[in-house]
C-alpha cells in the first residue's frame, strides 16, 4: 500500500456509515439505515449534519422503515430539529414517510429483495434506489458506495466524489486502479477517505505532505 494511501485511512478511512453509528451488515435494519443516512447526506447540507440527524433518528426509534412509518412526521421534524438538519427539515420528513412506506410496500422493508429485483447488477440497483423520495443520483452513488462492503459485486465503487478526492492527492482517478491499492475489504474505507479529501481541501494538503 504506497504512503498516501496508508494517511488516507489512517486519517480518514472511517465510512460514514461507521461515523453515524450503523454496523453496516447485509441485514434489513443496517441497510435501511445507510439508505436513510444515504437521504441525508444527499442535500446542500455538511456531511456532519447528515450523519448526526441520522444518529438522532435511529436514537429515536425511526431506524427500521416500520419505526419511521409509525412515527408522526412531527416526531421526523423534532428529531432533524434536534440534529440541527433544519433548512430542509420539514420537506425531509415527508420523504422519509414516503420512502418507508415505499420499502415496505414493494421489498417488504428488505432492501435486499431490492438487490434480488436488481439481479445484482450496480447500474440497476442504482437506478432501483432512486425511485425512493429525496435520493436522487447522488444518494444512490452514496448508498452504493458504502454498501460495496457487503455487496461486493457493486465494487469497485468509486463515483465522481471520490475521484475528485483521488485526483486531489495525486492517485488515479480510475476504479480499477484505485481497487487495486487495497484490499477489497477496504474499499468502502478508501471510497469514503476519498470524499472526505474532495470536500476538504485542507485535509487533502495534509495527506499530501504526510
Amino acid at each position: 500500500m504506497n504512503e498516501t494511501v496508508d494517511r488516507l485511512l489512517k486519517r480518514a478511512g472511517q465510512t460514514y456509515a461507521e461515523q453515524a453509528g450503523i454496523r453496516l451488515t447485509d441485514r434489513p435494519d443496517p441497510l435501511y439505515r445507510l439508505l436513510l443516512l444515504s437521504v441525508l447526506l444527499s442535500t446542500r447540507i455538511t456531511a456532519d449534519l447528515g450523519v448526526a440527524a441520522t444518529r438522532e433518528l435511529i436514537s429515536s426509534g425511526m431506524g427500521t422503515p416500520r419505526g419511521m412509518l409509525d412515527a408522526s412526521w412531527q416526531d421526523r421534524v423534532d428529531a432533524l430539529g434536534r440534529a440541527h438538519y433544519k433548512r430542509y427539515d420539514e420537506s425531509t420528513a415527508t420523504a422519509l414517510g414516503d420512502g418507508a412506506r415505499l420499502l415496505l410496500e414493494e421489498y417488504d422493508g428488505d432492501l435486499r429483495k431490492l438487490r434480488d429485483r436488481a439481479d445484482r447488477q450496480p447500474a440497476t440497483v442504482k437506478k432501483l434506489l432512486t425511485a425512493f423520495p429525496r435520493l436522487g443520483p447522488v444518494g444512490a452513488n452514496i448508498f452504493v458506495r458504502e454498501a460495496q462492503r457487503v455487496w461486493p459485486e457493486l465494487a469497485p465503487a468509486f463515483d465522481g466524489k471520490a475521484r475528485d478526492g483521488a485526483r486531489r492527492v495525486g492517485l488515479p482517478t480510475q476504479p480499477g486502479k484505485l481497487a487495486g491499492l487495497v484490499p477489497n475489504e477496504r474499499l468502502a474505507d478508501l471510497a469514503a477517505a476519498l470524499v472526505r479529501v474532495a470536500l476538504d481541501s485542507r485535509l487533502a494538503e495534509q495527506i499530501q505532505m504526510g
